[in-house]
């Protein structure tokens, strides 16, 4: 089965005709094209992302099914609830939004991953995602202590539609906070998804599961006609995962 090969700037295929489980590698939609911001929005609002590696060309993916976490359905572990009272109550930890977008990026690429050798975050990465950062369409959720950054995630928002992509810590629990802070700010907007592209342990003991292509990318077609919120964190949102009188399951 040919894969398509895109010239930059020409528009990427449906996310639906992307190679299925009885192909060579399920998941893969086309190579080639660009990493520019129109290029990027345009997959980013159709279900699609970018992911390859070092020699490789620009690859596209949109797997099926697809790994999301539904925000009402996060786990918020006995263990996490501990670090997120003890870290609200601090003085010295706070989460801030886009204060240091490029080092949390570069933090996500340096960190070692199990089983895995090198980064897909590559230098093009890198000078893609913050060009998209500084078009509005990025954003990095980080977790400070002390005034030193200690962990955070960065993500891809089109409206109300929100892409998770990589997360890193340098202290314990420093990058699951970053990741409660964010379902903490997207309980509070009115987001009730937040795509992780595809299936960890990791993520899945956090509450995350898989979804059928077809319903994610209907998902996504909804949220991103919505007005996107303003991308800041107030320590209130935290009574979204920690007030009692929260009815969501946890």
């Amino acid at each position: 089965m040919q894969l398509p090969w895109l010239a930059p700037g020409d528009p990427l295929p449906d996310a639906a005709t992307a190679w299925g489980e009885s192909d060579p590698v399920p998941g893969l939609l086309a190579a080639g094209g660009g990493l520019d911001v129109a290029s990027l929005l345009q997959a980013y609002s159709h279900g699609i992302f970018p992911w390859f590696s070092e020699g490789q060309p620009i690859l596209w993916w949109s797997p099926d099914p697809r790994m999301v976490l539904e925000t009402d359905r996060f786990h918020l572990h006995r263990s996490l609830r501990k670090a997120l009272q003890r870290f609200a109550a601090a003085p010295d930890c706070e989460i801030r939004i886009d204060h240091g977008f490029e080092a949390v990026i570069r933090a996500c690429a340096e960190a070692p991953r199990v089983g895995q050798n090198g980064t897909w975050i590559l230098p093009e990465m890198v000078q893609a995602y913050t060009a998209l950062h500084l078009a509005g369409h990025a954003h990095s959720v980080e977790t400070w202590i002390g005034g030193e950054l200690t962990g955070g995630l960065y993500c891809v928002a089109v409206g109300r539609a929100v892409f998770g992509e990589s997360m890193f810590a340098r202290r314990p629990d420093a990058s699951k906070i970053a990741l409660a802070a964010l379902v903490a700010f997207c309980r509070r907007h009115g987001i009730g998804m937040i795509d992780c592209q595809q299936n960890t342990s990791h993520l899945a003991s956090l509450g995350a599961r898989e979804m059928p292509r077809a319903r994610f990318l209907s998902h996504v077609a909804g949220a991103r006609q919505q007005g996107g919120p303003s991308w800041r964190f107030d320590p209130v949102y935290w009574s979204e995962l920690l007030s009692a009188r929260s009815s969501r399951p946890t």
